[in-house]
């Protein structure tokens, strides 16, 4: 077990990638890098780090941040309640706590949207707590290296690995050990084409001895996916104007802003016109409804897939929204948060 633990702490110091939260042990920073990198690989969320960091330099200035802020400069990274719970902790540590974060595991795992492993990283790297990480990469390696197929996404196999993680810890130096894994899991014991030949655990590795690097980790089959069909109204009126919303029901994309949108799988431009949601968003007899492009786009999510249309309602004026909806100047939505398949579009809309 030590023997293990120390051949990847040493692999760790000679080929771990610079990272800005790698010089630091603050748990601000070190907290913030783990929320934004839950489900999130390293090169997509560094930038959405250096960004958190430089708008928001303490716990402080996140906490008094506008929540559409937040949501804003999130967006893209999906996942939307990370951000919200982000922020719900940020007020709590400025305004409960003082700024000061709990400073050991037991305490961290009571802050909205920090679990095991946020709060096993957190104090092991800012308080030298010997607490075992266990994520994505971990489960690879460990059921790799110990060639152990039980189901990392069970009942059983969490409550086994976790076991086989707490025995494995590195008492002495807590804070490499853990890096150490996940870095470990993320470059050399990779998902596909692993670098076995040359591994420094590849003359004890059971996976490799027995054949089985492509079956583990073993993985029970995830829910049957959801599909939505999404029809959005982009209303764009002579003036320059146009209709959105917020999304405040609980599901996808809470807090996001977007535009009008039928969620129905059979719809034309005869049916939208007739529709009574339609009718009630304007008074206006002269418009033209035009489909944006031809097939939907498939955004996928982790439980659902999204089959997104887009119809452009071109109009004089608009006359008439409810209470959930704003008119706003058709370039002012760039500064609202809008999940990333909205983001797209609007990009691509100015475009052409």
């Amino acid at each position: 077990m030590m023997k293990f633990s120390k051949k990847l702490i040493t692999w760790y110091l000679q080929n771990k990638r610079s990272m800005p939260w790698r010089q630091t042990t603050d748990p601000y920073r070190i907290w913030l890098s783990e929320i934004i990198l839950q489900q999130t690989r390293v090169a997509q969320g560094l930038p959405y780090y250096l960004s958190f960091t430089e708008t928001f330099p303490t716990v402080f200035d996140l906490a008094n941040a506008k929540e559409e802020k937040v949501l804003k400069l999130w967006q893209g990274l999906g996942y939307y309640s990370r951000a919200r719970n982000l922020h719900a902790t940020a007020k709590y540590v400025a305004n409960e706590l003082k700024g000061v974060f709990p400073d050991n595991y037991n305490d961290l795992l009571k802050l909205k949207g920090v679990g095991d492993y946020t709060a096993s990283a957190i104090a092991s790297i800012c308080y030298k707590e010997a607490v075992p990480v266990v994520d994505g990469n971990v489960y690879r390696v460990l059921s790799r290296y110990f060639g152990i197929d039980t189901p990392i996404n069970s009942a059983k196999g969490i409550k086994e690995f976790k076991k086989l993680a707490v025995e494995l810890m590195d008492q002495e130096d807590p804070a490499n050990y853990n890096q150490a894994i996940m870095e470990f899991g993320a470059l050399q014991c990779k998902p596909k084409n692993p670098y076995c030949s040359i591994c420094p655990l590849n003359d004890s590795c059971e996976a490799l001895k027995t054949g089985k690097i492509t079956i583990l980790p073993v993985k029970l089959k995830k829910l049957k996916i959801k599909k939505r069909y999404f029809n959005y109204l982009v209303f764009f009126s002579n003036d320059n104007k146009t209709i959105i919303q917020q999304r405040t029901k609980d599901g996808i994309w809470k807090g996001l802003y977007e535009f009008p949108l039928l969620e129905e799988e059979k719809i034309d431009i005869r049916t939208i016109k007739e529709d009574s949601f339609f009718r009630n968003l304007t008074t206006d007899t002269n418009f033209e409804v035009i489909p944006y492009q031809e097939k939907p786009i498939v955004h996928k999510l982790s439980h659902q897939h999204l089959y997104t249309r887009f119809y452009v309602v071109k109009l004089d004026k608009i006359s008439k929204i409810n209470g959930a909806q704003k008119v706003v100047d058709f370039k002012a939505i760039h500064t609202y948060p809008v999940p990333i398949l909205l983001g797209n579009f609007i990009d691509e809309f100015f475009k052409s």
